[in-house]
């Protein structure tokens, strides 16, 4: 991963969603947050664990737990801005940071596939 960009775009990403949870005014919402708040975050907890696998199918698995992690935290969101819990820019700017994350992901995950 040149310069750990996919490292810091992950760190950035929790800092992002435990900001935008922090946020959210409207009441009943906790389940959501909650779920949020766990796949939103343990994407870059995830990556930051890869870091130091044990084996290169080790890193691959963390990477791909990330992944997986990236569309759950696509669907929080999604659900979040059309039950009119977050705004649009919210959203999108979240989702976009998102789909950077997840298109890094698969890169490094076929490249780290392609290695073994």
């Amino acid at each position: 991963m040149r310069d750990n960009k996919l490292l810091e775009l992950s760190f950035e990403f929790s800092v992002k969603i435990v900001n935008l949870i922090d946020n959210v005014k409207i009441p009943k919402s906790a389940f959501m947050l909650e779920q949020l708040a766990r796949s939103g975050t343990s994407v870059g907890a995830n990556i930051h664990e890869a870091q130091y696998a044990q084996s290169r199918k080790d890193f691959i698995a963390k990477l791909e737990i990330a992944l997986k992690e990236t569309s759950e935290t696509s669907y929080w969101l999604k659900l979040m801005y059309k039950t009119n819990r977050i705004d649009e820019e919210t959203y999108k700017n979240t989702e976009c940071l998102c789909g950077n994350i997840r298109r890094l992901l698969i890169a490094s995950c076929r490249t780290a596939k392609e290695k073994l």
